[in-house]
């Protein structure tokens, strides 16, 4: 079902961007699915269930439709499905409420109704933290595909999962703390390297691949299982606190619970209140009912958009639009893309993760025509170009469109190319990112040329950059 479900997935896109044969392939992948349910029918013990789910979701994506062509002032209402089944980061039975902690069900429950220190992790989720909350599950919709299989192949559950990610990032993939922890489920150096995360010998250090770091998150974890046991808090304390300290505390006190007094106070106060905060995210993903909340249901299906032209993720946000969602694609974008910094340029013919929607709404916006040329014209954009000197004086354009004009301290004059500067001394405040505007740079080979390390580029006042990469 899974390999039919992605063929059809990707006979969608193809039907999004003008491909004749994708109809044939989607009614070949539905013909699948049908063999599929019927095989499953004849076999005992065989739930039909989330197979006939996959099913009448994919039904529901009408194959003209999922190309992503409206009708002029009709292009943004189709894309937030109230009443159909859309990815909601629905809980499979295997990872429900009822196996969080396997046989210790029931002292979760009691630990989440009772528990002080959760109750009040539920409290302010859905107050103060509502909004950081609701963001971490949008985020983490767009992303399920890549994170959720490495928990569930491992027995994990997926509210874990969410709730870790919650905490750690807000499903941000390029979050980064001040103590060096980075990516979605922030991974420090060396735990990493442990784990198969760090540089990948091309400038991308992969603790900030969402797939990568949630089959490191449920290796680790599964190693904490081998040593702490049934204890999820423990796992939970070992990973924010690290590991050597909850062995330690396991083995002296003799495996007792984390919320025995003499366990609990031997954590720091950053690990007592970490670990009573993911699980309640946790709980609140798998119960957002019976607390009034409502997760929004975005159109998370999976595709890959094949660049037709150079474009960076700067000019993609802009010519897709909002599509109907509330903050656009900019941050989809860069999650399902690590590796490219949101100004970099990125080659023709480079496929990058998207969603079936957006491949629709790259092919109408994003290839051709007005929209797809205002996106470069922004995103090539010079604020130098404003200051316009005459003779004595400046003409200067301000956000309004008025010009005013103020004496120019000297004429601007273009040096030839070959005597444009080759290096470049950074001030106060400067970032790579306005240089390699500035000297209309790659930043990628900026960066590279001068040693400095993705994703954040730091730079510091004084230092003498070598423009590599630029006109």
């Amino acid at each position: 079902m899974t390999v039919a479900e992605t063929r059809y997935r990707e006979a969608l896109v193809k039907i999004g961007n003008a491909d004749p044969s994708g109809v044939d392939e989607s009614n070949a992948a539905l013909e699948d699915m049908e063999d599929v349910l019927v095989e499953c029918g004849r076999i005992k013990g065989c739930g039909t269930g989330d197979l006939l789910a996959s099913f009448k979701r994919l039904l529901k994506a009408q194959a003209d439709a999922a190309a992503g062509v409206a009708e002029d002032g009709d292009d943004d209402d189709t894309l937030v499905d109230d009443g159909g089944e859309l990815p909601t980061g629905e809980v499979p039975q295997s990872a429900n409420a009822a196996s969080l902690l396997a046989a210790e069900d029931r002292r979760f429950l009691e630990l989440v109704q009772m528990n002080p220190a959760v109750q009040a992790g539920i409290r302010r989720w859905l107050t103060d933290m509502r909004v950081s909350l609701i963001t971490s599950h949008e985020n983490y919709q767009y992303m399920q595909h890549m994170m959720s299989p490495a928990f569930k192949r491992r027995g994990l559950p997926e509210a874990l999962l969410f709730g870790i990610l919650a905490k750690e990032s807000n499903g941000r993939v390029h979050s980064r703390s001040r103590a060096g922890a980075a990516g979605p489920l922030q991974f420090m150096p060396a735990t990493g390297l442990r784990f198969g995360l760090g540089p990948d010998g091309r400038g991308f250090d992969t603790r900030y691949d969402p797939r990568a770091s949630a089959d490191a998150a449920a290796m680790y974890l599964g190693e904490r299982y081998a040593e702490l046991g049934n204890n999820i808090e423990l796992w939970l304390a070992a990973y924010n606190g690290g590991e050597g300290r909850a062995r330690r505390v396991y083995r002296e006190f003799g495996g007792r619970s984390f919320w025995d007094p003499d366990v609990y106070n031997e954590f720091p106060p950053e690990t007592k209140d970490y670990v009573p905060m993911v699980i309640a995210a946790a709980w609140l993903y798998l119960h957002p009912k019976e607390y009034g909340l409502s997760f929004p249901r975005v159109d998370a299906r999976p595709a890959t958009i094949q660049l037709q032209r150079p474009a960076s993720i700067y000019e993609l946000t802009i010519c897709l639009g909002n599509g109907g969602t509330r903050d656009g694609y900019m941050r989809v974008l860069r999650n399902l893309n690590p590796q490219y910094e949101a100004e970099s340029w990125i080659p023709a013919g480079t496929r990058l993760n998207a969603t079936v929607r957006m491949a629709g709404l790259y092919e109408r916006w994003c290839t051709r025509g007005a929209r797809a040329e205002l996106a470069r014209d922004l995103v090539n954009s010079d604020p130098g170009s404003a200051i316009v000197r005459v003779g004595s004086v400046e003409a200067v354009t301000l956000p309004d469109g008025s010009v005013v004009q103020r004496p120019a301290t000297a004429p601007a004059v273009q040096a030839p190319a070959s005597l444009q500067p080759r290096t470049h001394r950074v001030a106060r405040g400067e970032t790579l990112v306005a240089i390699a505007q500035r000297y209309q740079c790659d930043t990628k080979v900026l960066a590279a040329a001068n040693g400095l390390q993705a994703p954040r580029y730091l730079v510091r006042q004084g230092q003498q950059l070598e423009l590599e990469g630029c006109r």
